[in-house]
């Protein structure tokens, strides 16, 4: 397992959509790093992320928390993410690494209102897109990292 692992980290190090990847503390089921969402609102800043393994990976899914607060209907107020890719009914052990965090920069990069966690944001996503839009740039300007140089 650890070896997979290792492996999958190697592989995310070399996709272009995290930066700053390593492993927390050390830990090989622990890994940090920053995320760099294409589109706006949230592509002037970077959103620091942890995925965390079972030990029985890759049979269970792991965890992903944004530690970064953002304004997202997808994304509550601890970092939770509705990430379906990464729930018990729908996780499949070929799953690598790398397809959990291009599914999260895709969420980030369109927030979908049917994927929730904050109801009030995903109405807001539907009835005042303009309104949404201006307070998630806003949020992002006052929390996120900034982007690494490319």
């Amino acid at each position: 397992m650890a070896a997979r692992i290792v492996k999958e980290l190697d592989e995310v190090r070399r996709w272009g959509g995290a930066r700053d990847l390593r492993r927390r503390d050390g830990d090989v089921l622990r890994w940090t790093g920053l995320l760099l969402p294409n589109n706006p609102p949230y592509n002037a800043g970077a959103f620091r992320f942890e995925l965390t393994f079972s030990p029985h990976h890759p049979l269970e899914p792991p965890h992903t928390t944004l530690c970064t607060r953002i304004y997202h209907p997808s994304v509550d107020t601890n970092g939770h993410v509705c990430q379906p890719l990464t729930s018990s009914q729908h996780w499949v052990p070929s799953t690598r690494a790398v397809q959990v965090l291009q599914d999260l920069l895709l969420l980030l990069d369109s927030p979908d209102p049917q994927r929730v966690l904050r109801p009030d944001l995903a109405r807001e996503l539907q009835e005042q897109p303009e309104v949404f839009r201006r307070r998630a740039e806003e949020h992002t300007r006052r929390h996120a990292e900034q982007r690494p140089d490319p």
